[in-house]
């Protein structure tokens, strides 16, 4: 097999976002389709399960179609056909997997499993330049995962600390809930704190000494309790049909005060495990990988190279799924037509 020609259709139907990409040598992308659901599940304040599966059954066909047509590719040139099998919401892996089976088996072409969250690292082996060079320090921090892995090779990896409550993505959305601010909360939030003060609410930061886990909910909660506390303060919330809100003047600190005492465990936990491991460089994935006080955090603190990808392969999408399918398949690792969905599988 010449790697360098090795076309992979990628497939991600982990959560809200149906996608399907089709990359060549593990490195190049050809086409990249993601139909997100997220003006869907707005009004619901999060995502609803039932809700999104169904998006999926509707999307799903015409998203592979495309990722097709903007390869300008036929079945015949692809190699495999990679699919997210976990971790997620099982109704929406479901629809991904049951996809990439027929689609395999009715080509004749590989099926290979490929972890959500591998998804994430690998949309580093996708920027320009050099691939990466092992050992990597990967941290993947998204809705559902703050993940902080040791990757030794293609495939190899070893978790070194996980969230043990609250993800970091997830920490974002129910204090965008509790200020008002909408949903999905990393974007909002992050706009909302670029007019606050980081430093105007002493808000606490999980350390958990001795470990590379993460905790927010009790950050989350350190919220709840001083916008109880400062309810009483004339001005600082007001009434409205939808319930009681914090008045804008003080969002945009409690914004920067949240999102600052997330950064600052996410970059000292990365930075000690840098100096721990012999690394060569870090990889940031995930949705909260978009967050620009992160990436800023990030490069100031560390000392080895930061690799970030865009914007686009930071929120759920195929083409990481494809990139790590196809080393994956140099590898002779393949998946049995018995793949099943793994809703809570781990990476490490």
């Amino acid at each position: 097999m010449n790697d360098h020609d090795t076309l992979i259709l990628g497939i991600e139907t982990s959560c809200d976002e149906t996608a399907a990409a089709v990359v060549a040598g593990g490195r190049r992308i050809l086409s990249n389709v993601v139909a997100s659901q997220v003006d869907i599940h707005k009004r619901f304040g999060g995502v609803v399960p039932e809700v999104a599966s169904r998006q999926h059954i509707l999307a799903i066909v015409p998203v592979v179609n495309q990722a097709l047509a903007d390869a300008d590719v036929t079945w015949k040139d692809l190699a495999g056909v990679a699919v997210t099998y976990g971790p997620g919401l099982v109704g929406s892996l479901l629809v991904g997997l049951n996809m990439a089976k027929s689609l395999a088996f009715a080509h004749g072409l590989p099926l290979i499993g490929v972890n959500h969250l591998e998804g994430h690292l690998y949309a580093a082996w996708l920027l320009d330049g050099d691939a990466p060079t092992f050992p990597l320090l990967g941290l993947v921090v998204s809705g559902a995962h703050s993940t902080l892995v040791m990757m030794t090779g293609h495939g190899q990896y070893q978790a070194l600390g996980r969230t043990i409550d609250d993800a970091a993505g997830e920490a974002f959305d129910k204090v965008a809930r509790l200020l008002g601010l909408g949903y999905p909360g990393g974007p909002v939030i992050q706009k909302a704190a670029e007019s606050g003060n980081p430093s105007a609410y002493p808000l606490p930061r999980a350390w958990l000494r001795g470990t590379y886990d993460f905790s927010f909910s009790g950050l989350k909660t350190a919220v709840l309790r001083t916008i109880e506390e400062k309810s009483s303060v004339p001005g600082f919330t007001t009434v409205t049909p939808q319930g009681t809100v914090v008045n804008p003047a003080y969002v945009a600190d409690l914004a920067a005060s949240f999102q600052q005492a997330v950064v600052d465990v996410l970059v000292e936990k990365t930075r000690q495990a840098s100096l721990e491991f012999p690394v060569t460089a870090i990889i940031l994935g995930g949705g909260v990988a978009a967050n620009t006080a992160l990436r800023q955090g990030l490069k100031a603190a560390l000392k080895l190279p930061l690799l970030v990808p865009p914007p686009a392969l930071c929120t759920d999408n195929a083409a990481g799924i494809a990139s790590a399918g196809h080393f994956h398949l140099l590898n002779g690792e393949r998946s049995g037509w018995d793949l099943d969905v793994k809703p809570t599988a781990r990476l490490g």
